[in-house]
């Protein structure tokens, strides 16, 4: 898909010639030059015209008229220089990507040196450019009819760079892809219909990704799991006709399993909230109640490609939660797998059940580090909106490395508090040890505060990714639907991890 080149040929024959812009007082220098003279300073004729421009993000489509080899070129606006960030450049790939898909190019070539600056060398702005251009032309491809028309998309990038070693540009824009892909994989998950994504296509799904890149996988069925004791995870599977599954993958890239990182991801396939029922417009969309299980297969898809020097273990309680005759009410009392017992004041509280025995299964699977990933409550999206993860944590040190990765990542967190008065009102019943659902007020708090209950002292971080793992708008680097986000910050989390005081 990638061809490197060391130098920019102005004849070659491309459908599209993708160049950078800054804004500059002065006239065009270097490889621009070059081309306003092609163009016999007609380029620059069209700057003081304000025709095309070098605002950020702009793009502005010139034809070549058979001045150059390529048939069109694509003007990208960055800014001023000294303010264009990794994040703002992936943005401007991703909105450049997307118009060449709106014009169905099957080939283009990009001119990296034009997009780096003092601050971003060639190989972030290939990292950024392999990134968006997965994730800018992602789409679902859906249930309808398909038409006998040949669908074109872009196939071919040649990316011209005359500042960096080609095998280095290379190994970046793979790279960079990969993370892209991988968050497209998570996109997926979470677009597919609950009936077509059940617990057992999900651990399907998890066993190939564990049999293309050698991981370990455990697969438990229900039998294995009532042997275990885990009675918060099989109560919300109580009301359904699908067995629930405890996925397992273990990534050893230590001679020791040592300092091993446990990833936590909500796997609920469907939610109708059980007999604390949704009301009938809350209930659609549930099938992307899994966007955690996504976000964490997804990071270990990268994990996969990238084989960082880390231990993983990725953990995902997988079900639906539904009614039926059988199905667990408020007012019950169950067990967990650490032996805590739970009153059930809502049903539709479920994630932190599933959660709970999770958490204590990574660490049986010797998890020294936790971070659980969840589309957990509503009450995250009335406190930060819908562009805003929610985070919790018991160790600052954690969160930080956590922290880190989202902003590498573009994915912005914000830490909650983690009060003893959370603590407390979730250990507040009179007939068990915990309730999951002491009630509104603080909705947010109180389900991280009833999920580090399970942790144990474990340094952990709850991510809370209800209002974040989909959105209504298409966006520069991807549709409307599911975002696959906190694929790209677990992974960039473990690859970067460094082990820390407990």
């Amino acid at each position: 898909m990638y061809h490197v080149k060391k130098e920019l040929d102005l004849s070659a024959s491309h459908e599209g010639l993708v160049v950078g812009l800054f804004e500059k007082p002065e006239k065009f220098t270097g490889v621009l030059a070059g081309l306003d003279e092609k163009f016999e300073g007609q380029l620059t004729e069209l700057v003081k015209a304000g025709d095309l421009s070098a605002k950020l993000k702009s793009i502005t489509k010139v034809h070549s008229f058979g001045k150059i080899g390529a048939k069109k070129i694509y003007f990208v606006g960055l800014g001023k220089e000294k303010d264009l960030s990794f994040d703002k450049l992936r943005e401007a790939f991703g909105k450049v990507f997307k118009q060449l898909k709106v014009n169905k190019q099957e080939e283009t070539a990009v001119y990296l040196d034009t997009f780096v600056t003092e601050e971003l060398n060639s190989l972030d702005a290939a990292h950024a450019l392999g990134e968006s251009m997965a994730l800018a032309t992602y789409q679902f491809e859906g249930y309808k009819q398909k038409s006998n028309e040949p669908e074109k998309r872009l196939e071919n990038v040649t990316v011209y760079s005359g500042t960096a070693e080609e095998a280095d540009v290379q190994v970046s824009l793979t790279v960079g892809y990969a993370f892209g892909k991988a968050t497209n994989s998570a996109r997926t998950l979470v677009n597919t219909p609950g009936n077509l994504l059940t617990a057992a296509d999900l651990a399907n799904y998890a066993s190939e990704l564990a049999a293309k890149y050698d991981f370990e996988v455990e697969i438990l069925d229900k039998a294995e799991i009532e042997k275990l004791g885990m009675g918060a995870f099989l109560a919300v599977n109580k009301g359904s006709l699908e067995p629930p599954k405890m996925i397992v993958l273990r990534y050893q890239g230590k001679e020791d399993w040592t300092d091993v990182i446990g990833l936590v991801g909500k796997g609920i396939t469907f939610d109708t909230g059980g007999y604390s029922i949704k009301t009938k417009a809350g209930i659609v969309g549930m099938k992307t109640d899994m966007g955690g299980a996504a976000a964490v297969l997804g990071a270990m898809e990268i994990i996969g490609e990238i084989r960082p020097e880390q231990n993983v273990v990725a953990v995902i309680p997988s079900t639906d939660n539904m009614i039926s005759g059988g199905a667990f009410k408020p007012d019950d009392v169950i067990t967990s797998m650490n032996g805590k017992t739970i009153e059930v004041l809502n049903t539709d509280a479920e994630g932190r059940l599933v959660l709970a025995d999770a958490i204590t299964y990574a660490k049986h699977h010797g998890a020294n580090y936790l971070v659980d990933v969840a589309t957990l409550t509503g009450g995250v999206i009335t406190a930060l909106g819908l562009h805003t993860t929610g985070a919790m944590t018991n160790h600052d040190g954690l969160y930080e490395q956590v922290l880190e990765a989202s902003v590498e990542a573009g994915e912005q967190m914000w830490l909650l508090p983690l009060f003893e008065t959370e603590k407390e009102r979730v250990r507040n019943s009179k007939v068990a040890d915990l309730n999951n659902s002491p009630g509104s007020e603080g909705h947010a708090l109180v389900a991280g505060a009833f999920i580090g209950e399970f942790t144990e002292g474990t340094p952990w971080v709850h991510l809370d990714i209800a209002g974040t793992a989909t959105t209504s708008k298409d966006y520069d680097l991807g549709p409307a639907g599911a975002t696959g986000v906190m694929t790209r910050t677990l992974a960039l989390f473990v690859e970067r991890f460094e082990p820390i005081e407990k």
